[in-house]
């Protein structure tokens, strides 16, 4: 397949890559630094800046097959990128006729009452900017969409073993995000779900089989 990878020079955007290339994907890596991008046969790196405009844009994503939303401005720029720059880039999936799109979110992107947790006050604006896009993906767009809800990030090794909603625990592994999320295209039945996960005992595969 053909695949687009938005924010392809985050931590979790180079994982997502390693894992597609293994699967042997073609990749269009798109960031604002395409110097900065991983150098590979199956990889073409473009310049990607999610506050150009959508025509703009467009012309970038064509004869793609999927698109993968893994950018974040880590609370520098919530609302042209983690908010709006979502939104365009669904906007011209489906005006460019690509109907699997896959976002990376946050845990609790879209249950508010659960946002007033001290141990979460430092999300609180990420979880709205990300709950205004989730809620545009789900209600407003007819992508073959999945969500997928990341709890914490942490630069710890790997397992190949996730848990998923109501046993996802609170931390993940970036490997563990990177790999779930290339295989979540290889499950149609992710498709239209909005899914939670945590490192855990389950290998991913199954894991996600089961849904």
């Amino acid at each position: 397949m053909k695949i687009f990878v938005i924010g392809a020079n985050g931590r979790v955007g180079q994982e997502l890559i390693n894992h597609l290339i293994n699967q042997h994907h073609e990749i269009i890596a798109g960031s604002r630094n395409p110097e900065r991008t991983m150098k590979h046969k199956n990889i073409t790196a473009i310049n990607f800046d999610l506050h150009d405009d959508i025509e703009t844009l467009s012309q970038k994503v064509e004869d793609i097959d999927a698109i993968y939303f893994v950018a974040g401005s880590r609370n520098k720029d919530l609302l042209q990128t983690d908010a709006f720059g979502a939104v365009k880039s669904m906007n011209i999936a489906e005006s460019n006729g690509v109907s699997r799109y896959i976002m990376l979110s946050s845990a609790y992107s879209l249950e508010p009452n659960k946002w007033h947790n001290p141990a979460m006050a430092d999300l609180m604006n990420y979880n709205i900017a990300k709950f205004f896009a989730d809620n545009y993906l789900v209600k407003q767009t007819k992508l073959n969409y999945t969500i997928l809800q990341a709890t914490a990030l942490v630069d710890i090794p790997g397992t190949n073993k996730i848990s998923l909603n109501d046993k996802a625990l609170t931390k993940n592994s970036i490997q563990n995000v990177g790999a779930t999320l290339a295989d979540i295209l290889n499950h149609n039945s992710t498709i239209n779900q909005v899914i939670k996960m945590s490192d855990g005992d389950t290998p991913i595969f199954e894991a996600l089989e089961s849904i």
